[in-house]
């Protein structure tokens, strides 16, 4: 008979192993996404990029919008994480976001291509807006007006002068090099700094 000691162990080892399986599912599909467009993907496609049955990823995910909402998730952990940068220091602000663009952003693009078409990208490109416009009250809050009309326009021209489809101009669709592309980024938005003009 098993000992009681060993039973939270093997418990143990086995929550940590469905949480590996699960995570490698989320991998998976979030590879097969970011170079297809969603209705191209099927579980078959990410059961095998993940060496899984289909059966395991239903099991985990239920099926094809609940594998995409908790990928979205996961995405949107890793880029707040990712996201680390000193207040009001323009420099390492943009080099942080450029760090994500380079390496999520064509992917991220495809996505926001479908949100009118597809629900869970929809419901994905909300909640990065939501998560954008947080991380630049967060990062500027040295220059951003405390409240009002006046905030949400500078709120405003920081959210364009940060987007992903700005990086997906310079970077891609007119070739920019990525330092080129990072001084545009730190030069616009010194120029939209508030205090400009009042000490700044």
């Amino acid at each position: 008979m098993e000992s009681e000691s060993r039973r939270p162990y093997r418990m143990g080892a086995r929550a940590a192993a469905i949480e590996v399986t699960r995570m490698r599912v989320l991998e998976a599909a979030l590879v097969l996404w970011a170079q297809r467009w969603y209705d191209d993907v099927t579980l078959q496609h990410v059961a095998d990029q993940a060496g899984v049955s289909v059966q395991t990823v239903v099991n985990h995910f239920g099926g094809k919008d609940g594998l995409a909402e908790a990928a979205a998730d996961l995405m949107a952990s890793q880029t707040e994480l990712a996201r680390q940068a000193p207040v009001g220091d323009v420099e390492a602000i943009v080099a942080v976001l450029f760090a994500d663009y380079e390496q999520h952003g064509d992917a991220n693009a495809l996505w926001i291509a479908q949100m009118d078409r597809i629900p869970v990208a929809g419901r994905a490109a909300a909640h990065a807006r939501g998560l954008h416009r947080a991380w630049l009250e967060k990062v500027f809050a040295d220059r951003l007006p405390e409240t009002g009309p006046e905030r949400e326009h500078a709120l405003n021209l920081h959210y364009a002068a940060t987007d992903l489809y700005l990086w997906k101009l310079w970077r891609r669709d007119l070739g920019l090099s990525r330092e080129d592309a990072e001084r545009a980024m730190r030069d616009l938005l010194t120029s939209i700094d508030p205090r400009r003009g009042h000490d700044a």
